[in-house]
């Protein structure tokens, strides 16, 4: 595992156990950028394995990415690990006051990282690929995130501004843009049937706190 910095506005020192192509650990670097929290970032190369070593193991016994190591506190689980920093780091707040919109951030977000993240990992695919072929690993992939922008398209339609609950980045801009990023490219999802999904992606990739999360710029990306 290999180390590095991202600075910004605060004096705080994470440290963010990440790889480059995980979604789950580009929602968190996104949501660090946007709190303005500076943290180390410490590449786990998950191809190599370096997710399964004894070490890693000491700090998210399901191996996966990403963790963050904030002093004695370890959290893991990117849902976790944002309601830990949105508790302990108030400032740049990811969730709204008025609790309907609290709730449909929270419920977007839960969509995500339950109902599709989770049903087209790595390992997932990979075993439906050996058990049923590349042909339907695909079809299997893009019928459950379809399932999930469906959606998300209905629940945020009449409540989206240009972020998902309006003109502020909030908890679901940060579940969401990672995850139409990254599985619309790779599984040729067609986008234009989720119109308010395609804008809050639109409007996030033009922030500079999006910009640097994205997987390109960490600094253990691969061509």
């Amino acid at each position: 595992m290999s180390s590095s910095s991202s600075s910004s506005a605060s004096s705080n020192k994470l440290i963010l156990y990440s790889f480059w192509q995980s979604s789950c650990a580009w929602r968190v670097r996104f949501a660090l950028n946007v709190k303005g929290l500076s943290y180390e970032y410490r590449a786990v190369n998950l191809p190599k394995g370096e997710h399964l070593t004894p070490e890693f193991e000491k700090l998210n016994p399901l191996h996966y990415v990403p963790v963050v190591v904030d002093g004695d506190v370890v959290v893991s689980d990117s849902f976790a690990i944002l309601l830990y920093l949105e508790d302990k780091y108030p400032g740049k707040a990811l969730l709204p006051v008025d609790p309907q919109l609290k709730a449909i951030n929270l419920q977007a977000a839960s969509i995500v990282s339950s109902s599709i993240q989770p049903l087209h990992m790595m390992g997932l695919l990979k075993h439906v690929q050996e058990k049923l072929g590349s042909e339907e690993m695909l079809s299997w992939a893009q019928f459950h995130i379809e399932k999930g922008f469906l959606a998300l398209e209905k629940l945020l339609k009449n409540v989206a501004g240009k972020f998902a609950t309006g003109n502020e980045v909030y908890l679901a801009d940060v579940f969401l843009a990672p995850q139409i990023a990254a599985a619309s490219k790779r599984f040729n999802i067609d986008m234009s049937k989720y119109p308010t999904l395609s804008k809050i992606l639109e409007s996030c990739m033009a922030l500079p706190e999006f910009e640097a999360s994205m997987p390109h710029r960490q600094p253990d990306a691969e061509p």
